[in-house]
């Protein structure tokens, strides 16, 4: 049975209707990494002045995600301290945002496994993963399928509560060595490897999605498909009535900038947007 997106949410979000929208957290640079340069309770506060804005502007989720770890490293390089200061930023956020809100977790880049545990330990309510079905190439190397590996690791923990939302030819990276695998097999294949949702992205982040390509993932599975890059207020409409949630990233960050905080103001003038189109729609 498919699962509905509203099962990934909880409280009054969950009884929204059409695609719910999820805010993305981009994290500073964490200790151990290139660019780090603060302690964990200053890359908290920094998480936690992002949290506020979506907590008041009324988004439907987060995500957290370490995307300013650059360069990025495979998970079999990651060390504990990754692990240990994620699980710290998430369960602060999670605390600070309203219940209704959900929280979910990415760590770069395929911490899959690690996102699962972070997301146990800080009382999560998703994971968003690459590399679920079909290895593919990234800017980090060699990217391996771990469906069979995750869902077991999952079971094994007790966290079978937190759902998984898994990317589809990633962004970023290269899928010349599956290039005989249509999008829609690749679709079909997350949804019989069990994933709860998958994610459609343009080329880069920011770089926008397919309407095409979200119509033909919608038609090759039964799950929830999510819009992961390019969505703007201009573009909402188009994706709105195709899409099962819109993961907002670059476009409610200052000068469209996903190094820069969260701006209020691009988020309550884009929510004002969502509502009148779900207000229209009814």
């Amino acid at each position: 049975m498919a699962l509905p997106l509203s099962r990934l949410l909880v409280g009054e979000c969950a009884t929204i209707r059409g695609p719910k929208i999820i805010g993305m957290i981009h994290v500073a640079a964490l200790p151990g990494t290139p660019r780090n340069n603060k302690i964990i309770s200053e890359i908290t506060g920094e998480a936690l002045r992002d949290a506020e804005v979506y907590n008041t502007c009324g988004v439907d989720g987060v995500i957290v995600e370490n995307m300013n770890d650059v360069p990025y490293i495979r998970r079999e390089f990651m060390g504990p301290e990754t692990v240990a200061c994620m699980t710290a930023v998430c369960a602060a956020v999670r605390r600070a945002l309203n219940p209704g809100i959900s929280v979910g977790v990415q760590v770069l880049s395929g911490g899959n496994e690690e996102a699962l545990a972070v997301a146990t330990a800080a009382g999560l309510q998703f994971v968003r993963c690459e590399g679920y079905v079909f290895a593919h190439i990234g800017d980090e190397g060699w990217i391996e399928s771990c469906a069979g590996q995750l869902l077991r690791y999952r079971r094994r923990i007790g966290a079978e509560s937190v759902r998984v939302l898994a990317d589809i030819k990633k962004k970023h990276s290269s899928h010349s060595v599956t290039q005989d695998v249509s999008l829609s097999d690749t679709v079909h294949a997350a949804d019989m490897f069990l994933a709860d949702g998958v994610v459609l992205t343009g080329i880069a982040t920011g770089r926008p999605t397919s309407v095409c390509d979200v119509r033909e993932a919608r038609s090759a599975c039964g799950i929830p498909v999510l819009v992961g890059s390019g969505v703007t207020a201009d573009n909402v409409s188009e994706f709105m009535p195709i899409a099962d949630g819109l993961i907002i990233g670059s476009h409610f960050k200052i000068n469209g900038d996903w190094r820069l905080p969260v701006e209020r103001n691009r988020v309550s003038d884009f929510m004002t947007e969502v509502r009148n189109i779900r207000k229209a729609s009814q």
